[in-house]
């Protein structure tokens, strides 16, 4: 576990009743990818031999018997594997949960629709459902040049709100790109920057995409009393800043419905809703320019690793 990446032959996989055939053009690689092929992500429940990769856009093969609204030729992407049991997306073909899958956006290409799936449902999740960002709130997105943060700017952006965002200065022309105030979090207190942009009263929604000390920062720029953190990372952390300022506060663990099985019809749900910003402009991945192929995967997961990548990182699989 953590060498490289074995490519090998297997049968190719058949659909069950609940299932379509999907010939997969792509792969996006992520963080959580690095971290499961490590062995460090034991909340991923991955066993070993398998079949790694969660991100995927493709062509639909076949549909099993109980499918509805999916047929060959359909274009699809999604966060179908990679975990638990599920078979995951570095292959030339896997059998998927239909409820797991929607229909490609038409203005994106099979690179760009691979590249959006965990980081699309992450902070659809996080903003949409669990904070119900509205217009009026500002929003602080900790981490927003990063996978899931600039996809987040761009949804609280589609909801009305005002959006700030967390980066390094050198990624503040990402974040400006994307439609947010950016913040240097190396060089400004965070009493500095709730008192310039909240006249210190704290942000109404702040999404943490970075987890640690990160987290416990949200809970001190947050609005007193009607304020809500969100975060898609965990950890051991005091709730006192949180408690005082009686602001709320919920965790996103966007493997739970692959692993459980409960609820994978939400994430079909978000992938397809969110395709209609993704046609009119309103909402797209930042892709990196280098190319992998299934031959030079090893180098795309390092890639990934070491953060030298400007942009989601994608596999082409080849046929």
């Amino acid at each position: 576990m953590g060498g490289p990446l074995d490519v090998g032959e297997l049968d190719n996989p058949a659909a069950g009743s609940r299932e379509v055939l999907v010939r997969i053009e792509a792969s996006g690689v992520n963080p959580l990818d690095t971290r499961i092929r490590r062995g460090k992500a034991p909340h991923a429940q991955r066993s070993f031999p398998g079949v790694p990769g969660l991100d995927m856009a493709g062509t639909v093969v076949s549909a099993g018997s109980e499918v509805i609204g999916f047929e060959p030729g359909d274009e699809v992407y999604g966060m179908t594997g990679g975990v638990g049991d599920l078979q995951g997306s570095l292959a030339q073909y896997a059998a998927v949960d239909a409820r797991l899958l929607a229909h490609k956006p038409t203005a994106l290409n099979m690179r760009e629709a691979a590249a959006l799936p965990l980081v699309l449902i992450a902070a659809w999740e996080a903003l949409v459902y669990r904070a119900q960002v509205r217009g009026g709130q500002k929003v602080l997105v900790q981490g927003g040049a990063g996978g899931i943060g600039h996809v987040a700017i761009q949804i609280a952006r589609l909801r009305g709100a005002e959006v700030f965002a967390t980066s390094a200065s050198h990624d503040f022309p990402v974040v400006r790109s994307f439609g947010a105030v950016p913040i240097d979090y190396v060089s400004t207190p965070v009493k500095d920057y709730v008192a310039q942009y909240t006249g210190g009263e704290g942000f109404d929604v702040v999404f943490d995409t970075v987890g640690g000390a990160v987290l416990d920062a949200s809970f001190d720029a947050v609005r007193t009393y009607t304020g809500h953190v969100v975060s898609v990372q965990w950890g051991s952390h005091s709730i006192s800043p949180l408690s005082f300022r009686g602001a709320s506060y919920s965790g996103v663990f966007t493997l739970a419905p692959m692993l459980s099985g409960r609820g994978r019809q939400y994430h079909g749900d978000i992938l397809c809703d969110a395709a209609s910003f993704v046609d009119i402009g309103a909402l797209k991945p930042r892709l990196s320019p280098r190319r992998f192929t299934l031959s030079s995967v090893t180098d795309a997961y390092d890639v990934v690793e070491n953060r030298t990548a400007a942009g989601k990182v994608v596999v082409d699989v080849e046929h």
